[in-house]
This record gives C-alpha cells, structure tokens and sequence, in this order.
C-alpha cells in the first residue's frame, strides 16, 4: 500500500461525502473538490452523522483523523493523492469530462475510482481514461462493500488501501452494467413496484415484509447460504430440486416494469409520507446508523459477514501508547451503551472493565491459544464505583492496576477516565482455572512469571482510591 496517505474526493454530495468520512476518520487527509457553493456543509453535514457512528463500531480508537481541505482548482486537489474518487452525478458525458482531466493530473502509481452504480469501466475509460469502478453503498462511512470492476493490477492495489480503512472490496470478475448488488436492487425495486401499483399491499407493509423477514437474514448470511440451510441436512441440492419449479411459476413480474406514470409515483410517494414522514431525513439518517452499529457489533462477536471485516481492521489499529499504568482500553463510548438517560448504562461500564481484563490477560499470555489448552482466569467479584457521567462519544481510557498476582489469584483494579478525569473504577478478582477439569488450578509458569513482572513493577505505586470498599463505605 502506498505510503502516501492523501486521498482526493470529487464530488462531495451524500456518496462523495461518505468517502471523505471513510478516509478522514481513518487517519487520511482528504482534499475535495466540488464547484457546488454547498459542498463543505454538506460534507460537514455527513461528517457529522459519521464522527458519531463510525467510531462506534470498534473496541479500539481510530487513528488520529486527517487534515480536511476544499479546493476550488481540480489540479490542487488531485496533487499527491494515492487514491481518487469521483462520485459526480450519473451522467456519461460529465464522467468522461472529469475523468479526462484527472487522468492528466494523476500521479502514476494513484488509484482513480468511480463511484458509479450503473456504468462499466470500459464506458468511463472509452476516451484514455484510466479509472476502475469503485461502487460503495450509503452510508459510505459505515458499510464496508466497494465493488471494484476493472484493470486487474490496479484492482488489487484498490483492494489494499480499502482493507486498510475498514472496508471490504468485491473484485467483480466480468463487466456487466449495474455491477452486482444494484442489480439484484433493481429487480427488488421493480417487482416491489408491481406489488404496490396492483395494491397487494404498501410501502410500509413491503418495508416489514423485507426488514422482519429475509432482510435481517440476508444481513448476516447472504441469499445463497441462507437457501443451503432451507434444505436442511440435505442441503442445497434439495432446496433446488425442491423450490426449483418455482422457476416456472409466475412469481415475479422481472423485465415486465409498470410504466413510470406520475400517478405510479404520486401512490408511492404518498404512501412513504405517510410511512416515514415524521422523521426528518436526518433522523433518518441517524436511527439506520444506530441499527447499523447495533446489528453489525453483533456480528463483530461471531466475525460473521461484515463484523469479520471489523475485527480484520480493528487488529491493524495500534495499540495505545504505554504509561506509568498500563493502558488496557482506548476507546469511544458508542451510542448503543447508552440508555434512556443520555449516559453509558451501568452494565457496559462492566463491559468496558471486562474487555480491559481480557486485554490484560493476553499481555501475560493468556489469549486464545492459551485459552483453547484449556487455562484461563474467571472473574469471580467485580465492585464498581460510578463517579461521573460517561456519553456517547467520550473518548474512554482505562489503565489496569494489578494489586496481587501470585498463585491462582490475579486482582485487578481498573481507572475508566474520560478527557477531565476518572469516570469509574472497578475492581476485579479473578482466579485462574483448568477449563477442562472445571477447578481452580496453578497458571503456567510463564504466565505466572509475566503476571509477577507486572504485579512487582505495581507494588510501589500508591494504593488506588476506592480499593478494597464495600458498599455503601464513605
């Protein structure tokens, strides 16, 4: 991957603003350039809706973002960038026009993406273009999927610099107009059109047949996986030779689209009003983006579909910078640890603890290798102190304090502080156990040896604040 870490957005509506996000708050600078006078609020406007939710996502602190600039000369802009995105609007004439400008001012080795959903590469490059089609789904800044269609080499380059800020590119392997994924939209979109204009039923009730039902599975498991365990033991080829015949049914309207009348249009928009026109569309924007995080933390746990490309990213994050204490945690509070109040519910302060005692427990050797040879430490009290309100976004801290590590015992006493100081302690005793023989027993020698470095190197300190109370002690 290029060393150079500039990257160049022209186009700064919704898309090209989700690029600017994707980039600048994985530690790129980003410099855009857009003629439109709105252009820097409405990348601000994203931004904003970014900041909060994609941080959110990990358990560890993105890199420091990068520096931010707007440009009124295209030649200022492309300068030094090794990646280019152009997310003008579909319009080929206008794609040949910027394309041709840029490929003038591009460095060799850049990488130059379009963002279009429709067209091919070979239709962009057609007048001495040298870009690759780099299509990423809304919200640009949270969903990992780029299909990149095009020159094989500089696919692969692509496909580096998308991995290293968190994305997940989709080499698409023969040209075809709509790439993948809008093409299987378009046939949702078409025959949702028919349902709705035959009145088999309305935008809301389609929306609830998608998100209740096949949408919360696709999200995880995609259609093809999702239709092998239909066929039970039997698996794929019996769900084939069984729903097979479907084929011949007439179940879908496919390439036969209603006409596009203004009355179609008035019944569909009518309808959404009444659906969702109580939220305003940056309301919208927001309650999709705290589902997002919440559905895609939860597959962050098992490494499934898109939560596999979270935790792929989030080993590449560096780890923070040590202290007197060691720093077992750094991280931002995301949205889905807080509750009714506006400030992290009382259960994820037990989290955030319990991710810096497994973070300690893989410094001294106990990490998964360790763990599938069957030894581990368990957790058998925690004590909590709440001592000042944590909100989303906060940038969370904990430093880890061992005050005994000898024997079958490690105890532990967490600081989890904000910028202004410390929001929380919890102290944690754990022992250690033989996971096969489901007892207490000894840790290894070399765990109880880097256990002992760390508990000697702590025993000068001063005894933390709140060690050793009970509840309800002044």
């Amino acid at each position: 991957m290029s060393a150079v870490k500039k990257a160049c957005i022209i186009g700064g509506g919704v898309i090209g603003g989700g690029w600017v996000a994707r980039f600048l708050l994985n530690g790129w600078d980003v410099s855009v350039f857009d003629p439109d006078p709105q252009a820097e609020r409405k990348i601000n406007e994203v931004l904003a809706n970014a900041r909060r939710s994609l941080p959110s996502l990990y358990d560890k602190a993105l890199p420091a973002e990068g520096a931010l600039t707007f440009h009124a000369d295209l030649a200022e802009a492309v300068a030094g960038a090794a990646w280019i995105q152009e997310s003008v609007p579909e319009r080929l004439e206008l794609k040949h026009k910027i394309h041709g400008q840029i490929s003038e001012l591009a460095g060799a080795e850049a990488v130059i993406g379009s963002s279009t959903s429709g067209f091919k590469p070979s239709e962009i490059n057609e007048q001495g273009a040298r870009a690759v089609v780099a299509h990423p789904f809304n919200p640009v800044y949270l969903l990992p999927l780029v299909e990149l269609v095009g020159n094989a080499d500089t696919c692969v380059r692509a496909s580096d610099i998308l991995c290293s800020v968190g994305m997940y590119p989709l080499t698409v392997r023969k040209e075809i107009d709509a790439h993948i994924a809008d093409r299987l939209l378009e046939a949702v979109w078409r025959e949702g059109l028919w349902l709705i204009k035959d009145g088999i039923c309305t935008t809301e009730e389609l929306d609830e047949a998608i998100r209740m039902g096949f949408g919360l599975r696709w999200a995880q498991m995609g259609l093809f996986e999702t239709y092998r365990i239909a066929g039970g033991d039997a698996g794929m080829k019996h769900f084939m030779a069984q729903f097979g015949p479907a084929l011949a049914w007439e179940w879908t309207k496919l390439m036969d689209v209603p006409e596009f009348t203004e009355e179609l249009v008035e019944l569909i928009a009518g309808q959404s009003d009444a659906q969702s026109g109580h939220m305003s569309i940056r309301e919208l924007e927001r309650l999709r983006d705290d589902n997002l995080i919440g559905m895609m933390r939860a597959l962050k746990k098992s490494g499934s579909g898109a939560g596999g490309t979270i935790n792929d990213h989030e080993s590449t994050l560096p780890e923070p910078e040590p202290v007197d204490l060691t720093i077992t945690v750094s991280r931002p509070i995301p949205q889905s640890w807080t509750d009714y109040n506006g400030h992290m519910n009382e259960a994820h302060y037990v989290e955030a603890s319990a991710q810096a005692t497994d973070k300690f427990m893989e410094m001294i050797g106990c990490g998964a290798d360790y763990l599938a040879a069957g030894g581990s430490y368990v957790t058998v009290e925690n004590h909590v102190r709440f001592l000042d309100e944590l909100h989303e976004g906060d940038l969370l801290s904990i430093t880890t304090q061992v005050l005994k590590g000898e024997g079958k015992t490690m105890h532990l006493f967490h600081r989890l502080q904000k910028a202004d100081g410390v929001a929380a302690t919890v102290e944690t005793l754990l022992l250690h156990m033989d996971l096969n023989a489901r007892g207490t027993s000894l840790p290894t020698d070399e765990v109880a040896a880097k256990l002992g470095v760390f508990a000697q190197q702590h025993a000068g300190l001063p005894k933390p604040d709140g060690a050793g109370r009970h509840v309800g002690q002044r």
